[in-house]
């Protein structure tokens, strides 16, 4: 298996956030990060939240390129040169005042679900010792979610009593369950879903690196995708946009889906590991999320449940896809708890 599919920060074959060059969108949060810098009150800890695939951590490389490179980006954005020695060492992750905690392989070569606390623990000593080129020195957290109780109050202790010109930028994808003594310590930099001309935008770029993403989908995609450039990728894949309007259909027949059309929807995922499993996943997520938030209401739900629903979807996921568990069995199961939240 390559380096590409272990990375915990990468999808599939697109390239990493650090590697992309180009941030599409978050224009509002890049002045907000230029004017701080400009007037020399940047914090020394940016929250950086918002659903999944927005371009968060991209925005997060960004702006430690914009900082490691002496704040030198011309205009309004943070764009560094790419020949800047600063953009190629931290597109490699070898700038030596740059540390990065993230998702990597363990030794048995498998992808940890969670941020080791041994890792976390780096922080002390690289914050502890002086920037080896004499400027800032720039700690990325990737993502706050993947990090449990015992890590997040090890990174707790140094920012409490960060050392000058020490930035953290820590990419959450739901900063309400942060602890709020992290959060308090913190200045929350919310990104919005992209619009669907910045998703195409963004799929654009990436068609460069990725040639087997077929242009002439891309604003189908784009428009089903939430502002999620992750998610659209999700989308072009195999029948990403065929399961994704197959379990869409099904939804919109709740409470009185036929079970002959959720056993073909199950068939049709049996052995996937990846794409269609979760673009199905995905298309659930949304219709709750719809639902819940008042975006769409296409039958009645009990509002109270739907957070409940929602960590009974997460869950059986994660178990499916860890587990590998029998596809079919799990629409089923998916589809019961939603009838459920769906009848008086």
């Amino acid at each position: 298996m390559s380096e590409q599919v272990l990375e915990g920060d990468r999808f599939g074959s697109a390239p990493a956030p650090r590697e992309i060059q180009h941030l599409v969108g978050h224009a509002e949060a890049q002045e907000s990060v230029r004017e701080a810098w400009s007037a020399g009150r940047l914090p020394h800890a940016l929250l950086i939240g918002g659903p999944e695939g927005i371009g968060k951590a991209t925005f997060a490389y960004a702006v430690a390129r914009f900082v490691l490179a002496g704040g030198t980006a011309p205009g309004h954005s943070l764009a560094v040169d790419p020949s800047h020695p600063a953009a190629r060492q931290v597109s490699a992750l070898s700038h030596p005042d740059l540390l990065v905690l993230r998702r990597t392989p363990n030794d048995s070569g498998k992808l940890p679900t969670m941020i080791p606390a041994e890792t976390v623990r780096k922080v002390r000593s690289f914050f502890g010792s002086t920037a080896a080129l004499g400027g800032w020195r720039v700690c990325i957290v990737d993502t706050l979610d993947e990090m449990n109780a015992q890590g997040a109050n090890a990174l707790l202790k140094t920012l409490e009593e960060p050392p000058a010109r020490a930035l953290f930028l820590l990419v959450s994808h739901a900063p309400g369950r942060l602890l709020p003594t992290i959060r308090s310590r913190c200045r929350m930099v919310p990104l919005r879903a992209l619009s669907t001309g910045e998703v195409v935008a963004a799929l654009e770029g990436l068609a460069a690196t990725m040639p087997g993403l077929d242009r002439t989908r891309f604003t189908e995609a784009a428009e089903a995708s939430g502002g999620s450039v992750r998610e659209a990728l999700a989308l072009l894949s195999g029948d990403g946009l065929a399961i994704r309007k197959a379990t869409a259909e099904l939804l919109g027949t709740l409470p009185n889906v036929d079970p002959k059309a959720l056993h073909s929807l199950g068939e049709r995922l049996q052995g996937d590991r990846g794409g269609a499993f979760d673009n199905f996943v995905s298309t659930v997520e949304n219709w709750i999320s719809d639902h819940a938030t008042g975006r769409r209401q296409t039958v009645s739900v009990r509002l109270a449940r739907l957070p409940e629903v929602w960590e009974k979807v997460r869950r059986a996921a994660v178990d499916a896809d860890v587990y590998n568990l029998d596809r079919k069995t799990f629409v089923f199961r998916i589809f019961a708890t939603l009838d459920e939240a769906v009848r008086p």
